[in-house]
């Protein structure tokens, strides 16, 4: 179960990579230095939330199935709650483009879902325990 999730995570670190770059250097073409600043203020806010969630759940998988579960809702519930601060502390701002923050954002957090499901739905994962392997 662990290495398929350190997979899935593989693939889509790797694609938001990606997507996330090429978000970066458009939102500083079309809307300055502005523009790269919210850019990088997005990612970067992404690459936290997100990452705080691979280890909190990666930590709760080598436990079991139900704790991973758990874990991956307890820490969805908190990064909604603490995405919403952030937001809201944010607003008014004009050190930086929070149009181009919230774009690219949300443009990470959507490459960022649909590689899990895309790739989840790729992987042969067992869902019930094999006999003889349980303890």
């Amino acid at each position: 179960m662990l290495a398929k999730y350190a997979t899935i995570v593989r693939r889509a670190g790797t694609l938001t990579a990606i997507a996330a770059a090429i978000m970066v250097a458009v939102s500083a073409a079309l809307v300055g230095v502005k523009g790269l600043i919210g850019a990088l203020i997005g990612v970067a806010l992404v690459t936290v939330f997100f990452g705080i969630s691979v280890l909190v759940v990666g930590r709760a998988a080598r436990v079991s199935p139900q704790a991973m579960m758990v874990a991956a809702m307890i820490t969805y519930l908190v990064k909604v709650v603490l995405l919403a601060v952030v937001v809201s502390s944010l607003n008014g701002t004009t050190a930086f483009s929070t149009r181009t923050l919230g774009f690219v954002a949300i443009g990470c957090i959507l490459v960022w879902s649909a590689t899990q499901v895309i790739t989840t739905m790729k992987l042969k994962m067992l869902y019930v325990e094999p006999e003889g392997r349980g303890g």
